[in-house]
C-alpha cells in the first residue's frame, strides 16, 4: 500500500520534531502494511514553507537511516502545495514539487473557504499537464456546507484525496459522515494518512479502510489503493461510473 500524503520530514513544519520521531513513524507505517510513502511537507502555507531543496536534502538523510535500520519502505518527494494566486509562476520557477515526480500535484485549500480563482487554476493546471489533487476536502468549511462546490471542481478536472483519520472518526462524527457521503458520491479518488505524529495525528491508515469496508464500500478501497499506486507509476487514474459503482468493468481511464 502507498500513502500519498504525509508529514514525515523533521523540524520543518508541524510534523515530527526530530529524526528519531521520523524513524518511529516510518516503522509504524511498515507495521500498517505501507510499502511506500510520499513526503508532502507544507509549501506556501501561511505558517510553513518547505522548499524543494529542503525536501530532497531531508529525504536523503532519512533514506540513509532507513537503509541503516533496514526499514522496508520507499520514500518519495512531494509537497502539500497551498493554493495561491501566483501558483503558475512558482511552478515555472520550479519552486513546487509534484507527487513522486509525477503529473499529479497535491493542492491544499484554505480551511474556511474556496478561493474565487480555484476553478480557473484547476483548468490551467490541466492545460499545463498537471493534475491537481485536492487534499482533505472533507475538512473544508465550504465543502461541508455545500458539497456541490467540490463536485464543480471535480467536473473541471480536479482529483481529491480523503484522509484516513476523517473516515476513522478522528475529527468527529460530522466529518466522518461527510467523508463517507463524498465517497458514495464518487467525489473521492485517492487516500492518504496526512500523518503528522504518532499521538495526536497518527496514520490510522487501516482504520480508515476498515470503516469503508464496514460501510460496504469495498470498491472504493480497491479504487483508492489502485489510484495511489498509479501516482507513483505516473499513470492515469481509474474512475468509475456512478451507475455501476461496484463493477470493475464500469471503470474508465481518464
Amino acid at each position: 500500500m502507498i500513502d500519498i500524503h504525509s508529514h514525515i520530514l523533521f523540524g520543518v513544519d508541524d510534523g515530527p520534531k526530530e529524526l528519531q520521531n521520523t524513524l518511529e513513524m516510518l516503522q509504524k507505517a511498515v507495521d500498517e502494511g505501507i510499502t511506500a510513502i510520499i513526503a508532502t511537507s507544507h509549501s506556501f502555507h501561511p505558517q510553513y514553507h518547505v522548499p524543494p531543496e529542503a525536501v530532497h536534502k531531508q529525504i536523503s538523510i532519512i533514506e540513509q537511516q532507513v537503509s541503516r535500520f533496514n526499514i522496508p519502505l520507499k520514500i518519495y518527494a512531494g509537497q502539500e502545495v497551498r493554493l495561491v494566486g501566483n501558483l503558475f509562476k512558482l511552478i515555472d520557477e520550479k519552486k513546487t514539487l509534484s507527487l513522486a515526480n509525477s503529473k499529479y500535484m497535491l493542492i491544499e485549500l484554505p480551511s474556511n473557504t474556496i478561493p474565487f480563482y480555484t476553478k480557473e487554476i484547476i483548468i490551467k493546471l490541466k492545460l499545463k499537464g498537471i493534475t491537481p489533487i485536492i487534499a482533505h476536502p472533507e475538512r473544508n468549511k465550504i465543502v461541508a456546507e455545500r458539497p456541490s462546490k467540490l463536485e464543480e471542481l471535480v467536473r473541471e478536472g480536479a482529483m481529491t484525496q480523503i484522509t484516513a483519520g476523517s473516515l476513522a472518526g478522528q475529527f468527529g462524527k460530522k466529518i466522518q459522515k461527510l467523508s463517507l457521503d463524498l465517497v458514495k458520491a464518487n467525489l473521492i479518488h485517492t487516500y492518504g494518512s496526512d500523518v503528522h505524529n504518532l499521538t495526536t495525528r497518527p496514520f490510522l491508515f487501516n482504520e480508515g479502510l476498515s470503516f469503508l469496508e464496514k460501510k460496504k464500500q469495498l470498491h472504493a478501497v480497491e479504487l483508492f489503493l489502485e489510484n495511489n499506486a498509479r501516482i507513483i507509476e505516473n499513470k492515469d487514474f481509474i474512475l468509475y461510473e456512478p451507475e455501476e459503482l461496484p463493477l470493475k468493468k464500469s471503470w474508465q481511464i481518464f
